[in-house]
Parts: structure tokens; sequence; C-alpha cells
């Protein structure tokens, strides 16, 4: 693809083209309006956004199935052998870096994706704060991971299945409770098991997405384009609780059973750090959300009200039944109505003792 990429851009312009394609893209609305707008694309163009939109696929499957465990691997080695060499730092940052940008790319992808009829401009403040985001979010779920690793080796492992398998199956499971008839038309030339594969190779790259971090792009194989266009906010709020529920819990086991290498290492503070790191990054991300989306004039329902939605219904969820408040405010009632009558038959009772002691003195 490389080679292809250059050898097209640079012939590119020297031969003219026999024909051309033309699209139609939409502006974003402007006080309710909004244009469509015609735009000439020639082959040589056409092929090189192909070869663009496949590399950004590339750098999220290397970032998320190469990077991400690798960044593990060499911080939890760090923390085992209680030393940071140059050249270790090196490659760790730079795997850092690579996830970051695989994340971020798959922010863009979902954007492009759901949004395929507009013309998207994505802005360098966008890009900024999924920078911030990504970083803070992969930076903290990594370091959690490795620390919980080091001191329970054993429930490590059941750890990462039940993440794994719960992401890896929850499209399935959606997939089989709406009832779809099975996708047929991902590829003319695969069978029904290349199909089976395909989808399983598309679900283990989400389940590793999500491991570390959320993925912007959500399957789903009821879809012709097996991608869920719908902006759900609930989901959204769900995973990102479960997982700050998940990332305390994790510290929480560390922090009690912490071995001697740790001796140095001031085990509250690195907590706070930890979980204050991951509230940054919840943050960004509702900062690009609430202002720089480049599409949130599309968005049915802005972030806040999202939130104040899913909110309410936790609330909701937490207040006791109806008929416990009226049973109790019914008990209320009547001890107040016992108190207020055997309180006015003791007033009757005081005011009937003078008249007693007046006839008695009679």
């Amino acid at each position: 693809r490389c080679v292809e990429v250059f050898y097209i851009y640079f012939r590119a312009g020297r031969v003219e083209e026999p024909y051309v394609s033309i699209t139609k893209k939409r502006q974003m609305p402007k006080d309710g309006y909004s244009e469509e707008i015609e735009k000439e694309v020639g082959q040589a163009e056409g092929k090189l956004c192909t070869h663009r939109s496949a590399f950004s696929r590339a750098s999220v499957i290397q970032a998320f199935l190469g990077s991400a465990p690798q960044l593990t691997l060499q911080l939890y080695i760090c923390v085992l052998q209680q030393e940071i060499t140059a050249a270790r730092s090196i490659f760790m940052v730079l795997s850092l870096l690579s996830i970051v940008y695989g994340a971020l790319r798959c922010n863009i992808l979902a954007i492009k994706i759901k949004y395929d009829d507009y013309d998207v401009s994505v802005k360098p403040a966008a890009y900024l704060c999924i920078f911030m985001w990504r970083s803070f979010e992969i930076a903290t779920r990594v370091t959690v991971l490795v620390l919980f690793s080091s001191v329970l080796q054993i429930w490590t492992l059941p750890v990462v299945l039940v993440n794994f398998f719960g992401f890896f199956f929850y499209p399935w499971i959606l997939f089989w409770q709406s009832k779809s008839p099975f996708p047929e038309n991902i590829e003319k030339a695969l069978s029904r098991v290349g199909t089976t594969i395909v989808l399983c190779l598309l679900t283990f790259l989400y389940a590793g997405i999500n491991m570390f971090c959320w993925s912007a792009v959500q399957v789903k194989l009821n879809d012709p384009d097996l991608i869920n266009k719908s902006q759900n906010w609930y989901r959204l709020t769900v995973y990102y609780m479960l997982r700050f529920i998940e990332n305390a819990f994790l510290l929480l086991m560390w922090y009690i059973y912490k071995t001697d290498i740790y001796l140095y290492v001031c085990a509250p503070l690195l907590v706070l750090q930890l979980l204050i790191g991951y509230c940054m990054a919840i943050l960004f991300m509702l900062v690009f959300y609430q202002f720089c989306h480049p599409c949130k004039k599309l968005f049915s329902s802005s972030i806040s009200e999202g939130l104040m939605s899913c909110f309410k219904f936790l609330c909701f969820i937490c207040k006791p039944p109806k008929s416990t408040i009226l049973t109790d405010k019914a008990e209320v009632k009547s001890e107040n109505t016992d108190e207020t009558r055997s309180s006015s038959k003791t007033i009757d009772s005081q005011k009937g003792n003078p008249h007693q002691s007046v006839s008695s003195n009679a």
C-alpha cells in the first residue's frame, strides 16, 4: 500500500484521468439550514482516500493488539526489577504514543462513519481534547493493571478474561436478542464460515480496544455497516462508571496486598493520583463532546442533557418505592394522632381536677 500510495501521489496531475466521480456532502447546519456541496473526485484521489482509511484502521489494530500489551509488559518488568532503563523508557513512551494515536484515529473514524453525509472538519482544539482524554485514560488503566498484577498474579488472568470475553460476546448477545438474519452482504466472495471469521476478528479487535479505553466505534452486527451510528449516552455513562469502580477496586486490592517492593512508595498518594488521572480523562471527554465535537450541532441531545437524564434514572432506581413511603407516612400520621389524643386527654383531666377539688371543699 505504501509503494502504491507514493506511486499514485507522484503521478497525480501528469495524465488526464478518463473519468471522475461526483460526491455530495452536506455542510454543518448554520441557523437551521444546511447546504449540499458537490465535489469531483478523480481516480487517484479516490484511491488515496481508500489507502488512508486502510492506514487508519491498521494504526488502530497495531495500537491495541501490539503496543498496548507491549506497554503493559514493559511496565510490569520495570516494577518487578525496580529500575527503568533509558532504552526501556523510550520504548514505553513510544508505545503509549502509539496507543493514544490509535485511539485518536478510532475517534475520528467513528465521527466520519457516523456522519458520512456531512463535510466534517476537525479543529485543533478537538484533537487536543481527544489526545488529553486518551492519554490520561490509557496511562491510568495500564498502571492500574500493572500494579494489580504485580501483587496478585493468580487473579490477573481471571480479571483480563472477564473483561475481554465480556466485550467480545456483548455484540453477539445484542445480535441474538435482535433475532436478525445472519449478515450476508459483508463481502460477496465470502462464505458463511468466512463471514463468521471476519465478524469474530472484528469483535476481537473491539474487545481489545475496550480493555484499555472506550471504543468510539460501537459494533452492531445486525446493521448493514456493522457500526452503531446512534449516539448512546447511556452506554458511555455506564462504561465509565463501571470502569472507575473496577479501577478503584483493583487499586484497593493492590493497597491491601502490596509487597516490600513498594516500601518507598506512598501508596495512598499513588492511589489518589491514579483516580484523579482517570477523572481528568472523563473531564476532557466531557469537554470534547460538549464544546469541541465537529458534529455537535447534529446531536439530538447534548452530553450534559444525557448525563442529567442518566443521573435522574439512577436516582429513580435508588429511591424507595412509593408504597413504603405511603406506609411510613401513614404510620407517622397514626403516631401523631395517638399523641394528640393522649395529650388532649391529659389536658381534659387537668381541666377537670379544679372542679373536683372545689366540689370536695364544698
